[in-house]
């Protein structure tokens, strides 16, 4: 097949151009900078529709992720591509297979409660976002479903090359202490080589099968859920970091990201860390789709490479 990838030099992007060139198709790598494979065709998410031109099937990956403070500036840059660039996309695609990549972080919050029960695709998404990438993700996949694409819901997605997940964790590390909002709880993660499957998987060019899935919303995790603190003692290790973990009241944490007491910590940051998400797989997995990759493999690979020495003065 001949599938087109937007975003193809960001995080996701580059894994779903490598994993598909690994399967043998020709890739179109849309976006500002070139992919890590493939044909380079350019195009701006905040401005005009992209040229899909000979592709076959369409991977959109495309979106601004950052967990942005409040205010209508951000708000306007999140909109620009998740919501406005999903509209330019939707025009161009045509009938071709569509696969939207979303987020677990488009359901709502606030419902729940009691015991953690795993999170299936028919949870609230309209409302209680916590930040503009939450609420203009859950716009955008609103707009792929009705056009008929497959929507993609991974949860913390991690892998070589992560620009967000690990690197955050490890910047919060302060003089041998991490503070952690909350208690442990359970927590869905996704390597980002089974969010690649899947997305070849549910355009027809994957290994699981010839047809396309069926165009609604699915989630996508790893095949267990993880531990949050035996996560973060084990990814510390991994890159030999010394820390202990100091939990801090989940009130507390709350209030001081509402009022800026510590610098980079957002209600969206304390939440992702605070509260148990488990996602429900069985509507991937009725798909023909099964999660081959795990934390325990990216964190021995991550362990065996070689330390990064300083540059030369």
């Amino acid at each position: 097949m001949r599938i087109a990838v937007t975003g193809a030099s960001g995080f996701c992007g580059s894994h779903v151009v490598r994993a598909a060139v690994a399967a043998g198709h020709e890739v179109l790598c849309h976006g500002r900078r070139p992919g890590p494979a493939g044909r380079h065709v350019r195009w701006d998410a905040t401005a005009g529709e992209p040229d899909f031109t000979g592709a076959d099937a369409i991977v959109h990956c495309a979106a601004a992720v950052a967990d942005l403070p409040r205010g209508a500036e951000a708000e306007a840059a999140q909109h620009a591509v998740n919501v406005a660039g999903t509209e330019r996309l939707l025009r161009a695609a045509g009938d071709r297979p569509l696969v939207w990549v979303s987020s677990a972080s488009v359901y709502d919050p606030r419902t729940g409660g009691g015991p953690v029960r795993p999170v299936q695709e028919d949870h609230p998404t309209e409302s209680g976002h916590l930040n503009a990438y939450g609420r203009t993700k859950a716009a955008g996949e609103r707009l792929a479903l009705a056009a008929g694409a497959v929507v993609l819901r991974p949860r913390a997605v991690y892998g070589p090359g992560d620009p967000h997940l690990v690197p955050r964790l490890l910047e919060r590390v302060r003089h041998g202490r991490l503070l952690l909002p909350g208690g442990d709880v359970p927590l869905s993660l996704t390597a980002v080589q089974n969010l690649a499957d899947a997305c070849l998987s549910a355009v027809g060019a994957g290994r699981t099968g010839d047809r396309p899935w069926t165009p609604v919303a699915y989630n996508i995790a790893d095949a267990r859920p993880y531990r949050r603190d035996e996560v973060v003692r084990a990814v510390l290790a991994a890159h030999g970091v010394a820390a202990r973990i100091h939990h801090v009241p989940a009130p507390l944490a709350r209030l001081a990201a509402r009022t800026g007491r510590l610098p980079g910590l957002t209600p969206y940051a304390v939440d992702q860390l605070s509260r148990g998400v488990v996602l429900d797989l069985a509507r991937a997995r009725a798909a023909g789709w099964r999660p081959h990759r795990d934390l325990d493999a990216f964190l021995r690979e991550t362990a065996a490479r070689p330390p990064r020495l300083p540059a030369p003065a």
